[in-house]
């Protein structure tokens, strides 16, 4: 059997374990193929991590529910920090040769298990790592900085929405004389929006993470202050200002404009009018992203994204066109605001039906 069979067999008995919930199950696989002669990083990044992405995927296609996306999640968690523990009482985890770096995650982001590979894998490779976990508010994370004065802290993040936060927290690091390596999708598949926020470096997961460390990261200059625009000069025209300012009311005009568009919508209990607001909500979230960075993939992968999703829970992606109508008229002085809405409507229009895609095939 290749090495490469084998590691997808352990994947499909790893998911199997927690789709089902049994974490003694999950445990057991692990610590299986580390007796069998796995090396940790491969199992971290080879198999834990592709299960991981499969419970999304899942989700996504509406074969797990949130509740089991959830728990498997959590085993996942709890199976990696076993694996540490381990490593500890073992005595194979050595005393730290290389420096010391901060993981953490931009602030508002709860994604945090890409942040805690990425944290494991560092720490078998000699670094002293602090890892903060989710959602790190920024002056926390300056204090902390202040206190340790790590060689560079590395900054997660999973969804586009926190990119503003993301930018003031690399800004923030900068600004104490420790560099921001950035990483997670939130960042972009090729890294472009931790270079147009200013990050000293990217990287596309834990082993390029490795990989620029042992480069070597230059210290910023703390006196070289800069605001967003420096970076952003789009924002200048204010309106990822005002599109964030009015949220709440963007929403509620949306959805009252929606009901006079279609009145079976007035016969919605609580809970639809709720999930209707809560999308639209994301949408205008996704639109001063883009905004943010000046960037229409960004809406428009969001928006087909979205329709996935709603397809696989047999809801017609046409709604989201009529919400993105309602919103350009509320939004119509506003040009870029505008534009990135008309290419979203396009990207729907010209969007085929399609399932979302289903889980791995194993050779």
């Amino acid at each position: 059997m290749s090495q490469l069979t084998a590691r997808d067999g352990l994947a499909e008995r790893l998911w199997q374990a927690v789709v089902d919930g049994d974490e003694h199950i999950a445990a057991g696989v692990v610590h299986g193929a580390l007796a069998d002669g796995l090396d940790e990083e491969t199992l971290l990044l080879e198999v834990i991590a592709p299960v991981q992405e499969r419970v999304g995927v899942e989700w996504a296609a509406d074969r797990i529910t949130v509740a089991q996306e959830h728990a498997a999640t959590a085993i996942n968690e709890r199976v990696v920090a076993s694996l540490a523990h381990r490593r500890q009482q073992s005595g194979e985890d050595g005393a730290p040769h290389r420096g010391r770096v901060t993981v953490t995650c931009v602030d508002g982001e709860w994604h945090a298990f890409p942040a805690r590979l990425v944290a494991e894998v560092l720490a078998l490779c000699g670094w002293r790592v602090d890892y903060l976990g989710a959602q790190t508010p920024t002056p926390h994370l300056v204090a902390h900085l202040h206190h340790t004065n790590p060689d560079a802290v590395l900054l997660s993040g999973s969804l586009p929405t926190h990119l503003p936060a993301a930018h003031t927290a690399i800004t923030a690091c900068q600004a104490v004389g420790v560099p921001v390596l950035a990483g997670g999708r939130a960042f972009g598949a090729d890294g472009r929006h931790a270079r147009a926020l200013g990050a000293d470096r990217w990287a596309a997961d834990a082993r390029g993470a490795v990989a620029v460390l042992e480069e070597g990261m230059v210290r910023p200059d703390p006196s070289a202050s800069r605001q967003a625009v420096d970076d952003l000069p789009h924002l200048l025209d204010q309106e990822y200002t005002m599109v964030v300012q009015t949220r709440s009311l963007l929403v509620k005009q949306t959805l009252a404009d929606l009901e006079t568009r279609f009145p079976a919508m007035r016969g919605y209990d609580d809970a639809q009018r709720e999930r209707t607001a809560e999308d639209l909500a994301h949408i205008v979230d996704f639109l001063a992203a883009a905004l943010y960075v000046d960037d229409s993939d960004l809406f428009t992968a969001f928006l087909a994204w979205t329709a996935d999703i709603l397809e696989a829970r047999h809801v017609p992606a046409r709604s989201l066109t009529a919400g993105l109508e309602a919103l350009a008229g509320q939004l119509r002085d506003f040009p870029r605001t505008v534009q990135l809405i008309r290419e979203g409507t396009a990207v729907l229009a010209e969007r085929s039906v399609r399932p979302v895609p289903g889980p791995p095939t194993h050779a």
